[in-house]
């Protein structure tokens, strides 16, 4: 099997469901529009699956430049896009321990998602003043560790909401160990949505990501610059949001390292310009850590 890239995801909305793409514009700040929108509550803290699993269950989508949300039992959202957001009231919105900049998409928004939630809360965008970096010490621990091919890679990659990083790469080999662990016990096998990776790679062998530093797909070169430690999302099926302590039990078995429960890396991207496209099947090139 010839190393390619199996599949491509985006997250509009922090932690709410996904959009699968057969292709796709990227920039360094993320596929297309992800994670440009968070939930928060009613101090102003963002929300995840972690402690609200129902928001496994809103859906997003676009047409034409508009966010539409819908969830079962509810009428869809539409949420327009605003081409004067430079102009609207700046929130401030913290992720774990950085400090960015929102808007508030408005109070039919609020309403829509408090009423599907059962809890006050609020839709806000990320503002366009907002200036929010990838960890610049394990970007810089990057640079300093590939100065052979990483010449004239940017040491500032700004992004959206996400946890810590544009980007989160996944293995499909991997997974595919880990259903078979899971089969073995009589446990049912799992999807790789339950780790909501955006690029999904094919080709590789079961954890074949911990010995990688990077990997090149056309004009990109993507830097892993952190292996992703687990919370428990991806115990909570994400079709209906009902967790379980699988496939986290199993995963723990096998993946349990001082920086936590391994599965898939954290990236940043070189090689982006207007319109860069990244497609389904595109031939992947791999650089080891050597």
């Amino acid at each position: 099997m010839s190393l390619s890239i199996l599949s491509l995801h985006s997250y509009p909305v922090k932690s709410c469901a996904g959009i699968d793409h057969t292709e796709t514009t990227i920039t360094a700040r993320g596929l297309y529009r992800d994670r440009q929108w968070v939930i928060v509550d009613a101090q102003g803290i963002f929300m995840t699956q972690r402690q609200h699993a129902r928001m496994a269950l809103i859906r997003p989508r676009f047409l034409n430049a508009d966010l539409i949300l819908s969830a079962t039992g509810m009428p869809e959202l539409t949420v327009p896009w605003s081409t004067g957001s430079q102009s609207l009231p700046q929130v401030n919105v913290r992720i774990w321990k950085q400090d960015t900049l929102g808007f508030d998409e408005g109070d039919a928004a609020a309403q829509w998602l408090s009423q599907f939630l059962g809890l006050s809360c609020r839709l806000l965008r990320v503002h366009p003043d907002a200036h929010r970096a990838a960890s610049p010490p394990h970007v810089d621990a990057w640079l300093e560790h590939n100065t052979d091919w990483a010449d004239g890679f940017p040491a500032s990659h700004e992004f959206g909401f996400a946890d810590g990083f544009p980007f989160l790469i996944a293995n499909q080999g991997s997974l595919d160990e880990l259903n078979r662990r899971l089969l073995a016990k009589g446990q049912p096998a799992v999807p790789m949505n339950r780790f909501r990776p955006n690029i999904v790679v094919q080709g590789l062998d079961a954890y074949e990501e911990d010995y990688l530093t990077g990997m090149q797909t056309g004009d990109l070169t993507f830097a892993f610059v952190k292996r992703c430690a687990r919370c428990p999302i991806p115990n909570i099926d994400q079709a209906t949001a009902v967790s379980a302590p699988e496939p986290g039990i199993t995963l723990a078995e096998h993946r349990q390292f001082t920086d936590g429960v391994l599965f898939g890396v954290n990236a940043v991207v070189s090689g982006t310009g207007q319109n860069t496209m990244i497609r389904v099947g595109d031939t992947v090139e791999l650089h080891y850590d050597l």
